[in-house]
């Protein structure tokens, strides 16, 4: 899904290769991301979204995950 700018919800990888969740974005300036499991306890932040590669859009995850259940 590259090309693909992430938005809340979004899995990512980041530019070091970690998955993570983005949780929020502030002002538009500054992506708030966290492990895909764990809970909120570590969380990181990127002000460059280019670096981030969509790996799984939230709708596309929930879906999947409801399809799951």
């Amino acid at each position: 899904m590259s090309g693909v700018r992430a938005g809340v919800g979004d899995l990512v990888r980041d530019g070091i290769g970690q998955q993570a969740i983005v949780t929020d974005i502030k002002q538009g300036q500054t992506w708030v991301l966290r492990r895909p499991a764990g809970g909120m306890a570590h969380q990181w932040e990127t002000d460059d979204p280019d670096s981030l590669h969509v790996v799984e859009t939230r709708t596309s995850r929930s879906a999947r995950e409801r399809n799951e259940q």
